[in-house]
């Protein structure tokens, strides 16, 4: 018996009745949703009618034999109709997914799941993550966590964290292709563009005020021991893995197994939200695209309507100059052409020297003079060997470790200074703004960029202003006292004067213990 060739369970996508092929297998495919795992051709052609588009029942079953030759369903004797002689003799066949033509097709609907996501940029999301850390930071505190409650936030933070990343590539790239102005109705895109920056505004406010609360629960999550979390859920998926039949694939395999995936979502998670100087996160990398992005949009929403107001566009100056040069009769025409347009020509080796210039000062040369009647230096050296100067010994790399280290000790000094201004300001309590003293340059500049945190955050109400400061580190709360008190605060710059105020700074970084630590 000759040997099957192998499967092709993609050549249905380009053959000539591909449409008929994709819909007979996406009947195959609702029918697995709903556990049926045979079916007749009649039945097919019954789920065809169905979904309002019926088919011939001959083109059904050419389409089922070919899907059989490609490898992408079974096809099996169906005896159970059988009542008399002529029916035994008359070929029926009960169909059924392969493993290949079954796989085959969930990759084609996720094809077209890809291409027909519009992608968003989920706040939502984002407060359910934080809200779900804090509740497995209380279950990682636990001395005997429970194992169903840790599996299931665990698994609730995986699939808001798939969700979100995966919603956030597909919209910054749609977002980028209708920057590039790329299949998009220009009018369309004038008429949202407001509501877009809105929205990139608005995700880019959340993130900056919760980013750093979630990368704090995920390093406190990690404190107190993540890794007994994970092993809890790994042990809860391993109970319900099917034997295997190789005998080594036992519990103990299983739960490592699914430990060590556990840890590699967890470490995606941590990736996305805590970064370094030199390895950024990726939200803050989120955020930087997405705030570069909304001056892109001013500039191409200004590129339109210039274009619409009938000024020079240089891009269509090129794109008309191409079709000139595509349409020339000949080279010859071509060349004159790119002289005409750009007036460059390979003049290299000309150049001129010092004498030559103030020779040109004292007596003018006519820009109508020919070239062969101004004196021009050409240079041997250029005209020898295609260089001005004298090819000598490269420069010594400057070693610049020293310069690097007192850069990194500078940094590293201003940090713990800014660390120890933002402790003082930073306590929780309520201070009226004369009592703060004087300020040297760091607080006052510290001091001048919250108030102005707050002043931002809109028009103050009888309860003061509350708002968060723009690194989302701080929380300030401003109110005012009515008592008509002018304060006055010394600085190194000079003195600087304003009504008197009630302001409470708080480190939102710090838990409630430590608050109220600090408010004592």
């Amino acid at each position: 018996m000759p040997d099957r060739p192998p499967p092709t369970p993609f050549s249905h996508v380009h053959a000539p009745k591909a449409d008929l092929y994709r819909r007979v297998m996406g009947v195959f495919l609702h029918a697995k949703r709903r556990f049926l795992v045979h079916l007749r051709p009649e039945d097919v052609e019954e789920m065809l009618r169905g979904q309002g588009r019926p088919a011939d029942p001959v083109d059904v079953a050419h389409a089922l034999e070919s899907l059989e030759a490609w490898g992408n369903v079974r096809a099996d004797p169906d005896t159970s109709r059988v009542t008399t002689v002529d029916d035994f003799y008359r070929t029926r066949y009960l169909y059924q997914f392969t493993r290949e033509g079954e796989a085959a097709e969930w990759a084609l609907e996720e094809y077209d799941r890809a291409l027909g996501q519009r992608g968003e940029l989920q706040s939502v999301a984002l407060e359910d993550i934080r809200v779900r850390l804090h509740a497995l930071r209380r279950e990682g505190e636990a001395r005997d966590p429970d194992a169903a409650v840790v599996h299931g936030l665990l698994r609730e933070l995986a699939a808001l964290f798939d969700g979100m990343a995966a919603n956030a590539s597909a919209f910054m790239s749609s977002l980028q292709r209708t920057i590039d102005l790329q299949d998009v109705d220009e009018d369309a895109f004038i008429a949202y563009k407001d509501r877009l920056i809105g929205y990139l505004e608005r995700f880019i406010g959340d993130l900056v005020v919760k980013s750093p609360e979630i990368r704090e629960t995920v390093l406190t999550v990690e404190d107190r021991g993540v890794e007994r979390l994970l092993a809890l859920a790994g042990g809860r998926e391993a109970a319900d893995v099917a034997p295997g039949q190789d005998d080594q694939d036992d519990a103990e395999a299983a739960r490592a197994r699914k430990r060590t995936e556990w840890v590699d979502r967890w470490s995606g998670l941590r990736t996305w939200f805590v970064g370094d100087r030199g390895h950024p996160s990726q939200a803050a990398l989120l955020r930087q695209r997405a705030r570069a992005a909304i001056p892109t949009l001013l500039a191409t929403v200004a590129t339109l309507q210039e274009r619409r107001a009938g000024r020079s566009d240089r891009s269509a100056d090129f794109r008309a100059l191409a079709l000139w040069f595509v349409e020339a009769p000949s080279e010859a025409d071509a060349h004159r052409l790119w002289r005409a347009a750009f007036g460059l020509a390979p003049s290299r080796h000309l150049g001129i020297d010092v004498a030559t210039l103030q020779a040109r000062a004292e007596r003018p040369v006519p820009a109508t003079t020919s070239w062969a009647a101004a004196p021009v230096v050409i240079s041997p050296r250029l005209r020898a060997t295609g260089h001005h100067q004298h090819r000598g010994t490269l420069a010594r790399v400057v070693d610049r470790s020293e310069e690097r280290r007192r850069l990194a000790a500078h940094l590293e000094a201003e940090r713990a200074q800014l660390e120890a201004v933002r402790c003082r300001f930073a306590t929780g309590r309520p201070l009226r703004l004369r009592d703060l003293g004087a300020l040297d340059r760091h607080e006052l500049a510290l001091f001048l960029q919250l108030l102005g945190d707050a002043l931002a955050a809109g028009p103050p109400t009888p309860q003061g202003i509350e708002t968060i400061s723009s690194d989302g580190t701080l929380a300030i709360r401003l109110q005012p006292i009515h008592d008509g008190a002018v304060v006055e605060i010394p600085t190194p710059d000079g003195v600087l004067r304003g009504p008197d105020h009630l302001i409470t700074i708080s480190d939102v970084r710090a838990g409630p213990s430590e608050q109220a630590v600090a408010a004592r």
